[in-house]
C-alpha cells in the first residue's frame, strides 16, 4: 500500500535531562519569544503534518504548553529514543510516513522536513535519515555506510566504547531526524536491544534491523548545519539563540527592513515589520509586536505586543500592549502602557506616560505628563506637567477631554471630569469640575505677594 505524503510527526521530548538547572522543563524555556518546543511543533505544522505527537514524561509537564491539536504521548521511564517512539505507537498509522525528531532542535524548519518526507516517499525507502557532513563531528552519532554507499547503521559516541577509532573518524553525522514507513517502523521497534554503555534503546538501531529485512535505508544530506543545533544546557541555549536571532534579522533585512546594527538588535520570532522601516541600535521587539512600513524605531526602544503603524517615530521609548497609528511620534523617553492608543499624527513626547487612554488624532502631549484612563479628542494640546488623577483610593475613573482643548502647564484633572471642546485650562489648575465647551477653567488660589519678605526674614533672624 502506498504511503501518504502528509506525515505523522513525532517529537521526542521525554528524557531530556536536567542540565538546565531549572524548575522549568527544558523544552518550555524561551527562545526568541517562543518556548523551545513550539519551534519544532511549528516546523512540523509547516511541513504539512497530518498529526503532531509530542512524547513527554509521566509528569505531563509539557501539557500546558501544547496546542489543542497536538497529541501528548507519555513515556513512563526515560529508556532512550526508540522507547520514546514506542510510547507514541498508538498514534502512528501503519500506512502513513512518520517523521521523528527531537524537541530540542528548534532551528529545524518545515521546509527541511518537507524535503525529507518527499525524498523518503519518492524512493520508497523504509527509513530515510537526515545527515550532515561536519568539519568537527564531535558528540554526534556517525553514519556508517557500506561499500555501495547505502546507510548501514549509526554509531553513537556518547560514551567511550560506543564507537571504534575508525568510526570516530567519520565526518558524516546523524542529524537526529528520520522519516519512516509507519508499519515497518512499528515492526522493527520491538527488536531493538539495549546493548550500549547506557543500557538504552536507541532509535538509530532500527536502521540495521530494517536492512537485515532487505529494506531500503537512505540518507538525505543537508548543507545547513544549523538545523540540527541542539539545546542541552543554558550555554547551548545561548548559542542557538544567537543563530536563531541571526536568521530572524536576516529574513527581515531580505524583506526590506533596515537594521542598522544587527549585533545590538533583538527581534522575537513572529514579530512583523513592514518594508522601508528602520530599526535603530539597541532596540528590542518582542511578542506579537507589529510595525508598519516607513517607521523609525529606536535607538534604545523596547516594544512588547505593540501595534505600530506606518511612518511612526519612536526613539528611546518603552511600548507595551499599546497601539500607535500612522504618523504618530513617541518619545524620547516615553512609556506607553497597555491600552494606550495614539491616533494618526498624535505626539507623546519626552517623559510622558500613557496608560489605558485614547489620544486623539493630531493631539500633542509633549512633556513630563501622566495620562491614565483618559479619552482625549483630536487636535488638543496638553501642557507640560499635565496629570490625570484617575484613582480615588478605591476605584479608577476616566477623564474625558474634548477636541482642540488647550491645557495649561501643570494642570491636574481629577477624574471623573469632562472638558468640553475648544476649552482651556489655566496653568497650575486642579480641575475638579467639568469645563464647558469653549470655557477657561481656572482652579488655583489667587496670588498674594508679601512685600519686603526677605528683608523682614533677615531682621527676625537677627
Amino acid at each position: 500500500m502506498p504511503y501518504v505524503t502528509a506525515p505523522v510527526v513525532v517529537i521526542l521530548a521525554a528524557g531530556q535531562g536536567t542540565r538546565m538547572r531549572s524548575a522549568t522543563p527544558k523544552l518550555l524555556h524561551e527562545l526568541c519569544g517562543r518556548p523551545l518546543l513550539s519551534w519544532t511543533v511549528d516546523a512540523a505544522r509547516a511541513a504539512g503534518a497530518s498529526k503532531v505527537v509530542v512524547v513527554g514524561g509521566p509528569d505531563r509537564a509539557l501539557a500546558p504548553g501544547l496546542p489543542d491539536d497536538v497529541v501528548l504521548a507519555v513515556q513512563q521511564e526515560a529508556r532512550g529514543t526508540a522507547d520514546a517512539v514506542q510510547a507514541a505507537a498508538g498514534e502512528i498509522d501503519r500506512d502513513a510516513s512518520v517523521i521523528v525528531l527531537n524537541g530540542d532542535v528548534p532551528l529545524m524548519t518545515g521546509e527541511s522536513l518537507r524535503a525529507l518526507a518527499a525524498a523518503h516517499v519518492e524512493h520508497g525507502a523504509a527509513a530515510t535519515m537526515l545527515t550532515m557532513v561536519l568539519p568537527d563531528p564531535t558528540g554526534y552519532g556517525r553514519v556508517v555506510r557500506n561499500a555501495d554507499g547505502a546507510v548501514e547503521r549509526v554509531v553513537e559516541t556518547k560514551k567511550p566504547g560506543d564507537a571504534t577509532p575508525a568510526e570516530l573518524e567519520i565526518r558524516e553525522v546523524n542529524a537526529g531526524v528520520y522519516a519512516f514507513a509507519g508499519g515497518q517502523l512499528l515492526d522493527a521497534l520491538g527488536e531493538v536491544r539495549a546493548d550500549n554503555a547506557q543500557g538504552e534503546l536507541y532509535l538509530p538501531d532500527v536502521l540495521p534491523i530494517l536492512r537485515a529485512r532487505g529494506r531500503v535505508v537512505r540518507a538525505h544530506i543537508v548543507d545547513d548545519h544549523g538545523l540540527a543545533l541542539g539545546v542541552n544546557d543554558r550555554g547551548d541555549l545561548a548559542k542557538v539563540r544567537a543563530e536563531a536571532q541571526r536568521r530572524i534579522l536576516a529574513a527581515h533585512m531580505a524583506a526590506g527592513v533596515t537594521i542598522v546594527d544587527p549585533n545590538s538588535t533583538l527581534i522575537d520570532a513572529g514579530v512583523e515589520i513592514g518594508a522601508d522601516t528602520t530599526i535603530m541600535p539597541f532596540t528590542t521587539l518582542h511578542g506579537a509586536t507589529r510595525v508598519g512600513s516607513g517607521a523609525r524605531i529606536g535607538p534604545q526602544t523596547t516594544a512588547i505586543d505593540a501595534e505600530i503603524g506606518d511612518d511612526v517615530s519612536a526613539p528611546h521609548s518603552y511600548l507595551t500592549g499599546c497601539t500607535i497609528h500612522a504618523g504618530a511620534s513617541v518619545g524620547p523617553f516615553a512609556y506607553l502602557r497597555p491600552g494606550a492608543v495614539l491616533r494618526p499624527g498624535a505626539k507623546v513626547g519626552t517623559f510622558v506616560e500613557v496608560k489605558n487612554s485614547d489620544i486623539g488624532e493630531g493631539t500633542k502631549v509633549p512633556h513630563l505628563s501622566y495620562i491614565g484612563d483618559a479619552d482625549v479628542g483630536p487636535g488638543s494640546n496638553l501642557g507640560a506637567g499635565t496629570i490625570t488623577a484617575n484613582y480615588d483610593g478605591r476605584r479608577k475613573h476616566r477623564t474625558r477631554i474634548g477636541a482642540r482643548v488647550k491645557g495649561g502647564v501643570d494642570t491636574a484633572f481629577v477624574a471623573p471630569v469632562t472638558i468640553g471642546d475648544d476649552a482651556w485650562t489655566a496653568a497650575g489648575s486642579v480641575i475638579t469640575e467639568d469645563v464647558p465647551d469653549g470655557a477657561l477653567g481656572v482652579a488655583r488660589s489667587r496670588q498674594r505677594n508679601v512685600e519686603r519678605y526677605s528683608e523682614r526674614k533677615k531682621e527676625n533672624e537677627d
